[in-house]
């Protein structure tokens, strides 16, 4: 893989750093891109080109595209969208101005890079670009309605997508991890905080006995969680094998998910999925 060259975002922890890490060892120049300047310049001292990009600025978007394919000599074999957060909290508190926030980060800002980088793909005559989705892609889960909207439109868009680009030389690939070790639980908390009223809600027992207490309180590892390392075998896959497969499951829950969804009843899944 000496020479590859590829663009990933959310590279400040979690996924996207150890994926930074783990292709670069592989000889890819990875282009780490962060939210914050900090996080860049934490990267830069760690060897990586790390421009800044945020999803929700347009701006930003294009100027770290630009500032990659100027090192390449206007060339970029990949493209990893990864950055995303949560904003925790049952649907019918969640401000519609929330969810147009998480979509501009999880959604939005990931389809304008996306259509920034398929040109100069098109006119290089390769390219992959692979989207982390989630196993909430595939499944809902309660309290996470906002995360859960941005990931099954994430899982549309990119599934159609895939079939469009079938005439081209460009791989369109999803993958679909789990519980994975990550700082996205306390990275929502801002998100909760600034949106989400609990204390007038008619859930109010609820958000002080159940999803209070998951933001706040470390419990240690969920069932099945599995290091970010986990991830990144995946998207090795995805990036280096010949016939990458559409997408790809990371940990027991995400492969369970995906069986239950094909065979329950809605009525027999919902019951499961709110235990």
């Amino acid at each position: 893989m000496i020479g590859k060259t590829i663009l990933m975002t959310g590279c400040s922890s979690g996924i996207g750093y150890a994926a930074a890490h783990g292709l670069r060892n592989r000889g890819w120049r990875v282009f780490a891109a962060c939210r914050q300047q900090a996080d860049c310049d934490r990267l830069i001292a760690e060897g990586f080109d790390s421009p800044l990009l945020d999803y929700t600025d347009t701006a930003s978007i294009h100027a770290a595209l630009s500032l990659v394919l100027k090192a390449t000599g206007g060339t970029l074999d990949a493209l990893y969208n990864n950055g995303a957060h949560g904003t925790p909290g049952a649907v019918e508190d969640l401000p519609t101005d929330a969810l147009r926030a998480i979509f501009e980060s999880n959604f939005f800002g990931w389809h304008e890079l996306t259509r920034a980088v398929l040109p100069v793909m098109r006119a290089q005559g390769y390219g992959r670009i692979v989207q982390c989705s989630s196993v909430l892609g595939l499944v809902t889960m309660p309290w996470r309605g906002a995360y859960n909207a941005t990931k099954f439109a994430l899982e549309g868009l990119t599934d159609t997508m895939r079939i469009e680009m079938r005439d081209t030389p460009i791989k369109i690939i999803l993958i679909e991890p789990g519980p994975v070790t990550s700082k996205i639980r306390v990275n929502s908390i801002p998100h909760f905080e600034r949106w989400i009223k609990w204390e007038t809600s008619p859930r109010k027992t609820q958000y002080e006995t159940v999803l209070r207490k998951r933001l706040y309180e470390s419990r240690g590892p969920d069932a099945f969680e599995l290091p970010p390392e986990a991830v990144v075998r995946k998207l090795i896959h995805a990036l280096e094998s010949p016939r990458p497969r559409p997408r790809y499951y990371v940990t027991t829950p995400t492969y369970i998910s995906g069986i239950l969804r094909r065979i329950l009843p809605t009525r027999a899944l919902d019951w499961v999925l709110a235990r």
